[in-house]
């Protein structure tokens, strides 16, 4: 029973905490806490529950606190500059409608994944819209597939998704092999979904009669409802109000009003800023790999001096581009989106530190062999049950991820593959539990039933080739 308890206890806090988020409406950041507080005296932590909660907090933070920060400001400002329509026309140009949905999507899931994925999607939902009429048959479904994978894909496997950050500050994982490894799994994820998505759609997948709807934007679908299943009506009414804000999208990111009366500066100089952040984050990440240390190579390859020299680029190039006050009113915003996410990711911190403390991984260790089949599908199967029930791909991440994080060092497993098994299984079967969802019906004019294929199926399917290519990663490193 000794060895049983603390599964017992684990299991049941993070029933517990679903339970919250779902019947009882309670904040998933509250639920996290209540659920890592009955964890810890349920296990015997006594007094030092507290203690680890913060701790393990603090923990986190000092990991990914300025990452996420400066992340999701140098977005805020890109999203200022129209950085990602000057973008997608560039694609359309260069690469033609038929590779458009590719590049379209592997640019949300990597590149863009600096901005918030709620702003994202509002943003290049209707740029997305008007390009699907524009590239031949099963346009709306393909570019539809397109940015259900490019958002969900990139947070929870590409640096700088928010998910792939806390993955990376939960089990310690530097985040230049993070991005080593996560951007090329998520690039190949997201081309192969979208692949098998648009021949299955050629083949009679999609219905455009019944798949897609022109129904005005206010969560009504073809049949005259918001969308079955739980939350259905409220979930519809909150994707409505988003799009009918959809043209002031600076206001929904923090950017500055001033933006509608902007000059936009070249694409090149927009998207300065972060390339620069990639560069000499992806060049400290090699590095490292060589085995090449010096202290001007370890400064400048540092992930947070990276963003940080990215975040000074791109309010030069802001206040170069854009009327006075533009870079005090993205920012005011930035800090606002930044905070929930700041807290969220904290909290997963906290149960992880509290799992670790009652023991749960040396039981998990003892359970399973150095082999690295075992661990990789539980962490992604734990992830995947979190995510269906929760519905936010964040948080099941994080949460699977803490629970086998005192198991890596243990197992003969790199720990970048146990966070990229967790950020995988949370992709699996996003549904109506999910914002994302809704958001994307409305926005880009499908019914339930259609939003179902090119979310729900195809981001499934994106899990489970995710995971097959981490399993192959494991058995070559």
């Amino acid at each position: 029973m000794d060895e049983a308890a603390p599964v017992i206890h684990t299991a049941t806090a993070i029933v517990g905490v679903v339970v919250l988020i779902l019947k009882a409406k309670v904040n998933p950041a509250l639920a996290l806490v209540l659920g890592a507080l009955y964890l810890g005296l349920a296990g015997g932590l006594g007094t030092e529950t507290v203690t680890t909660i913060s701790e393990g907090f603090g923990h986190l933070m000092a990991e990914v606190g300025l990452l996420i920060v400066f992340g999701v400001l140098l977005g805020t400002l890109l999203s200022s500059l129209g950085a990602i329509e000057k973008l997608v026309e560039v694609l359309l140009r260069l690469l033609g409608p038929r590779r458009l949905p590719y590049s379209f999507a592997v640019t949300m899931g990597t590149v863009l994944q600096s901005i918030f994925a709620d702003a994202l999607l509002v943003m290049t939902a209707p740029i997305a819209r008007a390009l699907g009429r524009r590239i031949g048959p099963f346009g709306t479904a393909r570019m539809a597939a397109a940015m259900a994978l490019g958002v969900e894909v990139g947070i929870a496997l590409s640096v700088p998704g928010i998910g792939a950050l806390a993955l990376a500050g939960l089990l310690d994982i530097p985040l230049g092999v993070m991005l080593l490894y996560g951007f090329p799994v998520a690039a190949v994820t997201i081309v192969l979904a979208l692949f098998l998505f648009s021949s299955a759609s050629r083949r009679g997948l999609w219905n455009p009669e019944r798949d897609e709807s022109d129904a005005p934007a206010d969560g009504t679908a073809e049949d005259g409802h918001a969308g079955g299943g739980p939350g259905g009506a409220d979930a519809g009414a909150q994707a409505g109000t988003a799009l009918r804000k959809a043209p002031s999208a600076p206001e929904r990111t923090g950017a500055p009003a001033a933006v509608r009366e902007r000059t936009a500066p070249h694409l090149a100089l927009s998207l300065s800023p972060l390339l620069l952040a990639l560069l000499m984050i992806a060049t400290g990440a090699f590095a490292e790999v060589a085995g090449w240390s010096s202290p001007v190579v370890d400064v400048l390859g540092d992930p947070v001096v990276g963003l940080l020299a990215g975040l000074v680029g791109a309010c030069l190039v802001t206040r170069y581009a854009l009327p006075a006050g533009a870079v005090s009113e993205a920012f005011s915003g930035g800090f606002r989106t930044s905070g929930q996410i700041l807290v969220l990711t904290g909290v997963g911190g906290s149960l992880a530190a509290v799992v670790e403390k009652v023991g749960l991984g040396d039981i998990v260790t003892s359970w399973f062999s150095a082999s690295t089949w075992a661990p990789l599908l539980l962490v992604w199967v734990i992830a995947a049950v979190l995510h269906m029930a929760i519905g936010s791909v964040t948080t099941a991440a994080i949460t699977a991820a803490g629970i086998l994080a005192p198991v890596a060092s243990g197992l003969d497993v790199p720990p970048v593959l146990i966070a990229l098994a967790a950020g995988s299984g949370s992709l699996f079967v996003i549904h109506a539990t999910s914002n994302t969802f809704w958001l994307l019906q409305t926005l880009l004019g499908q019914t339930t039933r259609g939003t179902l294929k090119t979310c729900t199926l195809t981001v499934s399917g994106a899990s489970v080739i995710a995971l097959l290519l981490v399993q192959g990663l494991s058995l070559v490193m």
